[in-house]
């Protein structure tokens, strides 16, 4: 546990040293969020009978957590440049524990911009339409989807030699799972074999929970609980993989 909110802190702690680190993080988010909704809400409004930027919303609650993770992995090479990383390996400490640590960073950093992102939604008319218990809900949602992805982040730049490649992958996934995900359009708008691809997005269905929170007065607790298992077990799936490669790493 101390090893935990030992690299907790120190990561924590660069990023606050460098803002530009959030800054960038934040800044395509909320392009998407203001600037897509802008040019989008007069036709999309008219089809949907909702507010746009409502509607768009979740996906853009999502691309954060996407950014956010994926940034967390890049943390891992500067360990590696100034030599922490190794230092880390060789000690004895549980291997649970440092993977822990580096997931939870970008988790906290999800939330702090997903809690700004929110605020600026508000001031754009976004109500969530489920009240208080909606925002019970949307807590263990975004901690479990930033728990995965930030695992998957670490255990990919686990396997990889530099921050250049990282980059490039990570770019691909991140605009991959956003655009293949029902962020910007309905699902009854999208057919044919991308809905098929949707479909398997697992993001997707975050997505859909979430908008139902945010536009809908009564709660869907049956769909809540099967994201919220789902991502329970892939969190624990991308934590394993992490744990196993950082293993490897230190056998070798």
């Amino acid at each position: 546990m101390e090893t935990t909110i030992s690299i907790l802190w120190r990561n924590t702690k660069w990023r606050f040293q460098n803002p530009i680190s959030i800054f960038i993080t934040v800044v395509q988010p909320l392009i998407w969020l203001v600037l897509y909704s802008m040019v989008a809400k007069q036709s999309m409004q008219t089809n949907l009978g909702v507010n746009y930027t409502s509607f768009i919303l979740p996906g853009i609650m999502v691309l954060v957590i996407l950014a956010c993770c994926s940034s967390g992995g890049y943390l891992n090479f500067i360990m590696k440049s100034k030599g922490s990383f190794y230092r880390i390996l060789i000690a004895p400490v549980n291997r649970r524990s440092i993977v822990l640590g580096q997931m939870l960073e970008s988790v906290l950093l999800s939330f702090i911009e997903i809690t700004i992102m929110l605020l600026l939604a508000m001031l754009m008319s976004v109500k969530i339409s489920s009240g208080f218990m909606g925002m019970l809900f949307i807590v263990p949602i975004v901690l479990l989807a930033a728990l995965f992805m930030s695992g998957i982040s670490y255990a990919i730049s686990l396997y990889l030699p530099n921050e250049a490649i990282y980059e490039t992958i990570m770019n691909i996934i991140v605009l991959s799972v956003f655009f293949t995900s029902s962020s910007l359009f309905p699902m009854n708008n999208i057919s044919g074999k991308f809905k098929i691809i949707v479909m398997m997005n697992p993001f997707t269905y975050v997505i859909n929970v979430l908008r139902g929170l945010i536009l809908d007065n009564q709660i869907d607790y049956y769909n809540i609980l099967i994201v919220i298992g789902l991502f329970a077990i892939l969190s624990l799936g991308s934590f394993s993989l992490a744990i196993y490669r950082l293993k490897k790493l230190t056998v070798n």
